[in-house]
């Protein structure tokens, strides 16, 4: 049976290149909305880390009416490090809407989500988006497109894919570069001529691979997948089972079903092939379980994810200030935290270590990471986290490491500094082309060359340059990469930093703190341009006599600090020192906090 009044599509790209716009003025000319009523910009956008980052993190489903025609669409992520979210969600639907901007073109993430979506074999909506950049370049984006799709193995019909062009701000579409530019009609009639829609036997027994998971308190764990074959009723016995042999099979009841509508789940009593539907009830369900009817348990197989790069460890507090600022601060909130999140992010690996205080959290990037930290800090978490580290392989006694493609847009004259500061970090230029007055460089660098590297990028590029990544490879290991070339200023007694003390620790470096900041022995106040740590006395206060020279009580200038946000601690640190994360503060400190057993111990290692 052919569901020609349903298609299911996904709209995937590069990060910053208009996904989440677009679904807004879809939503909004599909009347989804009132015409009075008052809407957020980017209203697919729900968690507080996505609006405030502008960037998406989860995929989200939502639907739109058009000629009769109910068309299920996902909004995807386009970080590199949030990929997991788009490998599974690719499994629900059928075809693909391909972003491009207008002036950046494909980029490292664009080739990412179009190889997987070409794997599945799924049709191909191309459109060129913010073609009204006034450095758009459209003819030669729709050729670099071309070129990629050519490079990543595409079929005829991929091929010739149509291609479109839009304002996704606008909400115009139009099948010309100059053609007129009204409303999102064309997009939605390519949608309906081009995308497949699904397919499925409604009278075979039930199967349905869950693909994202949501939790709250009050309904439980709800899971949302596509029903391949058959029909599924509220309240349906079912059978719960995995392909790859995680779990036993166990049986359970589809309590409640749910269809998405616009922005709200609507309750049904039955769907069948081709929807996609929301289910609870079902108390330990999983991404990558199968749903079947009770009498034919017939798991799915699930796409394989790609595996983390990157490893971080995760271990209790244990500073002079701990349990002052935090909700959750023992081991085993910890630990249930961070189980719970494997439930959600199948693209995140959580292991033990030797002692019951510390875990190791890998997942696909720094930023992937930090998002998981942000979001246990925002919930009441404290705890301490470690400096990044890279995931070796080892295959016929060759050790390997994760090779990342790394591009950048910059201005011509930071050219020699970006290939010199990646030339040490032991990247490979293996691209170099012109983009509008800017040069796009794209080089095959370690993982652990980039730690630590945005902020110099910015620095190099005078704000100017775009960086993007996106996993590559396992090579074999390059070698040492030049660490931090900087060391800190590190507390040497414990109290409240003072005005005069800073004042006199400032020539020293620069200064992570303002007066008034409570501090410990071992805690990091600031950053040394000398490579090997100081010990500075920020609670140093004046001495008080009953002389008072002319000019000596002026006001102290002092010179602003350095406020550290999550991704400028996580790349400031190295092996020796922590971050010691609350709601309320982010502290760097050193793992020892003594100064004379931290002295002892470099000597040591020395």
């Amino acid at each position: 049976m052919i569901r020609n009044d349903l298609r299911n599509i996904a709209i995937v790209a590069h990060v910053d290149h208009g996904k989440t716009t677009l679904v807004d003025e879809m939503l909004r000319q599909s009347g989804v909305f009132r015409e009075n009523q008052v809407v957020a910009e980017r209203v697919m956008d729900s968690n507080d880390l996505e609006r405030e980052r502008g960037i998406t993190i989860l995929a989200k489903n939502t639907s739109i009416h058009y000629n009769d025609v109910m068309i299920n669409v996902v909004d995807t992520p386009g970080h590199a490090d949030f990929g997991g979210e788009v490998e599974r969600i690719l499994k629900m639907v059928n075809g693909v809407i391909l972003l491009v901007d207008a002036a950046e073109g494909p980029m490292p993430q664009t080739r990412f989500v179009l190889q997987k979506a070409l794997d599945l074999g799924h049709k191909v909506i191309v459109v060129v988006n913010k073609i009204d950049r006034p450095d758009a370049r459209i003819n030669e984006v729709i050729d670099e497109v071309l070129d990629l799709l050519i490079s990543l193995g595409a079929d005829d019909e991929q091929l010739n894919s149509p291609v479109l062009f839009c304002s996704g701000r606008d909400g115009t579409a139009s099948l010309s570069p100059d053609g007129p530019l009204e409303n999102l009609k064309p997009l939605f009639d390519s949608i309906l001529m081009h995308m497949d829609p699904p397919e499925g036997d409604p009278e075979a027994p039930l199967q349905m691979l869950v693909s994202s998971i949501d939790y709250n308190d009050y309904v439980g764990r709800t899971c949302t997948g596509r029903i391949e074959r058959g029909t599924m009723v509220k309240n349906q016995e079912i059978i719960v089972c995995d392909f790859h042999g995680n779990h036993d099979p166990y049986r359970a009841k589809a309590v409640n079903l749910f269809r998405i509508e616009g922005l709200s789940r609507v309750p049904i009593e039955t769907a069948m092939a081709g929807d996609i539907v929301c289910m609870s009830g079902v108390a330990d369900i999983t991404i990558g379980d199968t749903v079947c009817a009770a009498d034919k348990p017939e798991p799915l197989p699930f796409v394989k994810i790609s595996e983390p790069t990157v490893e971080m460890t995760f271990s209790v507090n244990d500073s002079p200030f701990a349990g002052t600022e935090g909700k959750y601060v023992t081991s085993r909130h910890l630990r249930d935290r961070l189980m719970r999140e494997t439930l959600k992010d199948v693209s995140i690996r959580i292991s033990e270590t030797d002692t019951t205080e510390s875990f190791r959290v890998a997942g696909r990037g720094e930023m992937h990471i930090s998002i998981l930290i942000e979001t246990m800090r925002r919930e009441g978490y404290e705890f301490a986290v470690g400096a990044p580290r890279v995931l070796y392989h080892e295959e016929n006694g060759v050790k390997l490491e994760p090779m990342e493609r790394f591009v950048c847009d910059v201005p011509t004259e930071a050219v020699g500094a970006v290939m010199e500061k990646l030339g040490s970090r032991k990247g490979d230029l293996v691209h170099m082309s012109p983009v509008g007055d800017r040069m796009r460089l794209e080089f095959i660098i370690p993982s652990r060359g980039l730690f630590g590297y945005r902020n110099e990028f910015l620095t190099d590029t005078r704000g100017e340059g775009i960086m993007s990544t996106v996993f590559d490879s396992y090579q074999p290991y390059k070698g040492e990469v030049p660490t931090r070339a900087t060391g800190s200023l590190v507390a040497f007694e414990t109290g409240e930093a003072v005005a005069y003390g800073i004042f006199n620790a400032q020539d020293r470096g620069l200064m992570f703190i303002t007066p008034g900041t409570k501090v410990y022995e071992g805690m990091v106040v600031g950053r040394s341009p000398k490579s090997e740590d100081i010990n500075v006395n920020v609670c140093k206060k004046k001495h008080v006599t009953n002389m008072r020279a002319s000019g000596s009580d002026e006001a102290l200038r002092l010179i602003p600090p350095r406020i550290m946000s999550l991704e400028a601690c996580i790349e400031f640190i190295t092996d020796d020192e922590l971050i010691e994360v609350t709601p309320q503060s982010l502290r760097v400190r050193k793992r020892i906090l003594n100064n004379q057993l931290r002295a002892k111990s470099s000597k040591k290692g020395v």
